[in-house]
């Protein structure tokens, strides 16, 4: 019979009921590699959640995901491994040892000295004896949008950095023009690598504005798309199929769609 209310533990006991032999099948087949898509995708329904505003989807999707990380400490658990218990516990010891300006007599008063704190703890932690070390430490499975930000962040935590964003920029346009000059090649690798550089300057730079780039791609891409719904529909609208007008006529749609702001 349903409840309104269930606590941790009880969601902890209904995933070991549906691993046991008096459960599902198809939880009892799972392992973590099997678990690794549902777990990105859960990961990314909570940031559609997230970006829409919508705090009743926020905590159902939050469940979701939480069910993930329940899920492979069980069967971690199963294993003789660790449990959540371990799991929540190593989490709660992390997050004493990384703020000692709360827990400690550390000093951080922006946020900025907490980032330098607590990537100097986290350093000794590792017993990284290099900083080349702390940049392969970075996942390299990461979005590569991602990862490379974060390479870049951790490269120039020891100074190995741009003086400003104008410096960044000028590096964009000189990675440009590289491309340029090779792009009629027809040689794969090296328009590969070139396109690669612009990727890696364009990311930089926007690390120097602030932003996070897999964030920006994301709403530019979700921008292409409602533009491209707007071309589709007016469109129609006239009678016409987009595969019988011209390239013309559909980017005159597309600077309409721009200018209502789609």
């Amino acid at each position: 019979m349903l409840k309104d209310k269930y606590d941790f533990g009880e969601l902890v006991d209904i995933m070991a009921l549906l691993r046991s032999e008096k459960g599902c099948p198809w939880d009892r087949e799972q392992s973590h590699e099997s678990l690794k898509k549902y777990l990105i995708e859960e990961t990314y329904e909570v940031l559609e959640a997230i970006d829409l505003k919508d705090k009743s989807k926020l905590c159902e999707e939050l469940g979701d995901l939480l069910l993930q990380i329940l899920f492979h400490a069980r069967i971690a658990e199963e294993e003789g491994r660790f449990n959540i218990n371990d799991v929540i516990s190593g989490i709660s010891r992390k997050m004493i040892q990384r703020h000692t300006h709360v827990f400690g007599e550390d000093k951080a008063d922006t946020p900025d000295e907490v980032v330098d704190n607590w990537e100097a703890i986290k350093k000794k932690e590792k017993g990284a004896k290099n900083q080349t070390e702390i940049l392969k430490d970075v996942p390299s499975n990461l979005p590569a949008l991602m990862r490379s930000y974060k390479v870049q962040q951790k490269a120039s935590q020891v100074g190995f950095d741009w003086d400003n964003a104008e410096a960044v920029l000028d590096k964009v346009k000189e990675e440009i023009n590289e491309l340029e000059d090779v792009y009629r090649s027809k040689n794969v690798e090296r328009i590969t690598e070139e396109i690669g550089d612009v990727l890696f300057s364009v990311v930089n730079l926007s690390r120097f504005l602030k932003v996070q780039p897999e964030l920006a791609l994301t709403g530019t891409t979700n921008k292409f798309i409602r533009r491209f719904q707007y071309i589709e529909e007016e469109s129609a609208r006239q009678g016409k199929k987009l595969e019988d007008m011209s390239l013309e006529e559909m980017d005159e749609l597309w600077d309409k769609a721009k200018a209502l702001k789609k």
